[in-house]
């Protein structure tokens, strides 16, 4: 059957009867939030094979619930429009997503270069300006700032339900080409926030698929750091997901998208991530110049945090993650240095930040055989990860648990032991 049988069959079988002109008004509430932006003719020339539904896809599978992408290439589909199903069917839960290596690469496919003009000036069910962008931005901050310090297991379904119905009505709403990349800017740090609460809650395919939408969304709009932010998750989860040749050529795209910014807590950002997927790959020589290269660059960078995602990339995060970059390429001493760096003196105030930082510090302790200093360790971690709803936090449990048995007779590894005991009895 075509496409237009399928939907004809499909619209026909529905109970209670639906015509032509009802299911014309379902798909516009599902697009617009509301009735009357499309006709029963634009149904009837898709039936009929007069017309393909091209933008309009995700909303006849989602309204009809049919599969009619197979065999049609996906960028027929709208970056719009395929994140907000995307979203959709988070809320619903109607899927399962698994990362692939595939799916990270796909990124580097070239965007859509009208996408946003060709929504500029047309009919929509709002007006927007810089009050609504403005709006998205504020609740991305707030609700990053929540995930931060308590794990992205709390507030990710609220940012997936404010991107489907506020951000929804905007996106599909009516605006000038310059508040358009604004809002496409806007949107893609929303998206991508809520891949990286996804992630953190131990959903890899769903957080893969919303940083996938969010380069889109910065290429899009022309914002090259955006861009490079997102091409940079997706590097850091190929690494999670041993992905490693995957993780190399994701995180060298980012860098070189970012190569030309200024600031340089951004250009630290993206050059830790190359350092660290290269080590992951057993690449040695690239992952010292890149390391070398970020420690310039964040011995430069202004005190002060930035607006963007990359610009609030701190000392402490870069003193973390170039520990472990260290202790993957066999080098425990300088791993144990810039652990103690991001801790004791730049702080990480925010609990989940200093958990993980703990439980690695603990990790590379033991390696050492600093047993007894790695046992206290673990003991702050706990302290610290408590009420945080975080895979890294759960990871970090599961690794101590693991390691415990092979610490015998020592009374300060029984306590954890007890300790760990008593908290997965209580989750």
């Amino acid at each position: 059957m075509s496409i237009g049988e399928r939907i004809r069959a499909a619209r026909k079988a529905r109970r209670p009867k639906c015509s032509q002109a009802t299911l014309a008004d379902e798909l516009s509430a599902a697009r617009w939030g509301k009735p009357g932006f499309l006709d029963r003719q634009q149904v009837y020339r898709w039936e009929t094979g007069r017309r393909v539904p091209q933008v309009w896809l995700p909303f006849i599978e989602g309204v009809l619930h049919l599969e009619l992408s197979e065999g049609h290439e996906s960028h027929i589909v709208d970056t719009v429009a395929s994140v907000l199903l995307l979203g959709g069917s988070d809320v619903d839960r109607r899927q399962f997503l698994t990362a692939s290596a595939a799916v990270g690469l796909a990124a580097l496919d070239l965007p859509e270069a009208e996408a946003v003009t060709r929504r500029v000036n047309r009919p929509g069910p709002v007006a927007v300006g810089n009050g609504e962008v403005t709006a998205v931005r504020t609740m991305t901050t707030t609700l990053g700032n929540a995930a931060s310090e308590l794990g992205g297991g709390h507030a990710r379904h609220l940012a997936v339900r404010y991107l489907t119905i506020d951000v929804k009505r905007w996106l599909n709403g009516r605006y000038t080409e310059k508040i358009g990349r604004e809002l496409f800017a806007a949107t893609s740090e929303l998206v991508h926030l809520i891949g990286w609460m996804a992630r953190d809650e131990g959903n890899q395919g769903l957080g893969q698929q919303y940083h996938l939408h969010s380069f889109r969304l910065a290429a899009e709009a022309g914002e090259n750091e955006l861009a490079a932010t997102a091409l940079r998750g997706l590097a850091d989860q190929a690494i999670d997901l041993g992905h490693f040749s995957t993780a190399v050529r994701l995180a060298e795209a980012c860098e070189q998208r970012g190569r030309k910014l200024t600031n340089p807590k951004v250009l630290a950002y993206y050059r830790n991530t190359f350092a660290r997927a290269a080590a992951a790959d057993g690449d040695r020589t690239t992952a010292t110049k890149m390391l070398t290269s970020a420690q310039s660059a964040i011995e430069h960078a202004p005190a002060a945090p930035g607006l963007s995602w990359a610009s609030h990339y701190s000392p402490g995060r870069w003193a973390h993650e170039t520990g472990m970059i260290h202790a993957r390429l066999g080098d425990l001493a300088a791993a144990e240095e810039h652990l103690h760096l991001a801790l004791d003196t730049h702080g990480l105030d925010r609990k989940r930040s200093r958990a993980i930082v703990l439980a690695d510090l603990g990790h590379v302790q033991l390696k050492r055989g600093n047993t007894a200093q790695a046992l206290s360790t673990w003991h702050d971690f706990l302290n610290s990860a408590e009420g945080v709803q975080s895979v890294r936090i759960n990871d970090g449990l599961t690794d101590i648990a693991a390691r415990l048995p092979r610490i015998p007779g020592n009374p300060a590894a029984h306590e954890l032991a007890e300790r760990l005991a008593a908290r997965r009895t209580v989750s």
